[in-house]
This record gives C-alpha cells, structure tokens and sequence, in this order.
C-alpha cells in the first residue's frame, strides 16, 4: 500500500479516517492469514489421521455412531442433574465467596478474628484439591450414621464445592473491592456515610461489576466439575457416560458427553471473553 493509496479520495470511504481504513484492512488481511493456516491445519488432520495404523480401532470405540445414536437422549437427561446441581450451587457459592471477601476487607482491629477467618478459609480450600474436598465431605460427614436425607450425597456434595469455589470467587471479589480507590470511600465518608453504607452503596456495585468476567470463568469451570460428584454416587452425565461404557463396551458415550458440556461451556466461555473485552475498551 502506497501513501498514494491512502490519500485517494476513493481510497476514504466517508465518514472514517485514512488511519481507520489502513486498521480495517490490515485486520481483514490477519483474518485471510488465519483462515488459510487455520484450513491447511484441519486438512492435514483430516488426511494424516486415517492413515494412523490403529484409527480402525479408535473409530469404532470412540466415534461409533450407532452407539452415539443410542446413548446421546440418556446422557442429555442426565446432564440435566448437572444443570441442577449447578443452578443451586452458583448462588450459595457467590454469597458465601461475598461474605469471605468483606471477611478479608475488615478494617477494623475488632474485627481481626474475621479477616483472620477469612484469610485460613482462602488458604485452605484453595489449597486442597476440589476432588479431595468432595471425597472427605462427601464419604466423611453421612459416615456419621445421619438420617436420611441428610446422609445424601447431593447435599454433601453441593456442600463440597460452594465451599471450595466460595474460596476462589472471595478472592476476586476481594480484588474488586481493592480496585475501588481509596478517593472513593473518603468522598463517601465526607458525604456522611457509615463504613457498612460506603460499602453497600459505593464500593460493592463498582466492584461486582468489574470481577464479573473473571466470575464467569469461575461459574464455567463450576459446570465441568459437577461432574466430579459422580464419585460419591449421584447419577449424572459422566456417572451416566461410564455405565454406558460398561455395558456397552465403548467410550463413545464419553465422547458424547464431552460435547454436550462443549455445547454449554463454550458459548459461555466466548461471553466471558466478550465481557473482558468490553471493559478493556471500556479502559482504554
């Protein structure tokens, strides 16, 4: 492109700048870049992977589309357990992780004991993994001999991960109230407000509202590990997936269920993406 390209007056479409013409194309040439490498990669895929000695075998246990055909309606059923599971959880967890956070942001030296709290809480259960957390929560607490349906592994198992998520969202919450700037609550403390009102009324809705991009990735990743309760009974889609396997002999029911959490997490995940984005435009 020539410096004469750029200032024709058929080269400036109206209303946009020279500038703004030469980004758009440079942005359409990136994308024909990306296309071609990203087509010539999918068809060496598509051309080397057949000829692999063993792709006979892997086809018929991975990717059999009669058992797929068979399988897909009772895993979309039992990922509905899922959805449940998560549905319930995703509040509790974002209360709790808002109750830590406000833990960790005690000011006060009365209040010591709470951030104390709030600090071994954080430490904790970001430490273990959320698979231990789920054994010792879920095997540990109904081998008390507790009633019915208190010994039930839903209850316990739900109690195992907004535990262990509330962790992770306290930690972003803590770092969005942070960002708020100190100008802020001394304007509001001029203003005449308490240090529980700055909080609810000034410093809380900024700070939500900056971390929900980052919650985001935490509520998706939630998704995929409701899965992990199927290791202290309850009858979801990966639980559903491996008695298919087992009676059918395949691991296309894995398969399948892998693209059913796709179908739901990456949508999810490209809003998370467009949220981050926004508020870097937002920024800049």
């Amino acid at each position: 492109m020539t410096q004469t390209d750029l200032e024709g007056p058929a080269a400036t479409p109206p209303g946009l700048t020279r500038r703004q013409v030469y980004e758009a194309r440079i942005r359409r040439r990136s994308m024909r870049v990306a296309a071609t490498s990203t087509g010539a990669v999918l068809l060496a895929l598509f051309i080397l992977i057949p000829l692999a000695p063993g792709w006979e075998g892997v086809k018929k246990s991975f990717f059999n589309a009669d058992v797929f055909a068979r399988t897909f309606p009772g895993l979309l059923e039992a990922f509905l357990l899922d959805v449940a599971i998560f549905a319930w959880s995703a509040p509790l967890i974002f209360l709790l992780g808002l109750l830590i956070a406000l833990c960790r942001d005690a000011q006060s030296p009365a209040l010591y004991p709470l951030r104390l709290f709030g600090i071994l809480y954080t430490d904790i259960f970001r430490g273990v993994p959320v698979i231990l957390v789920i054994y010792l929560i879920g095997f540990g607490i109904p081998g008390l001999g507790l009633p019915r349906p208190w010994n039930s592994p839903y209850i316990w198992g739900t109690v195992a991960l907004v535990l262990t998520y509330a962790a992770y969202v306290a930690e972003v919450l803590r770092s969005g109230i942070e960002s708020i700037h100190q100008s802020q609550r001394a304007a509001a403390a001029s203003l005449g407000l308490s240090h529980s009102d700055t909080m609810r009324f000034v410093v809380l809705p900024q700070a939500i509202r900056r971390v929900v991009p980052a919650n985001m990735n935490l509520f998706i990743a939630l998704q995929k590990d409701v899965a992990l309760l199927s290791f202290i009974g309850p009858v979801e889609i990966f639980r559903q997936a491996g008695v298919y396997k087992s009676l059918l002999a395949n691991f296309t029911p894995y398969v399948g269920a892998a693209l059913i959490f796709l179908a739901v997490t990456i949508p999810a995940t490209r809003y998370a993406d467009y949220l981050m984005n926004k508020q870097a435009r937002a920024r800049s």
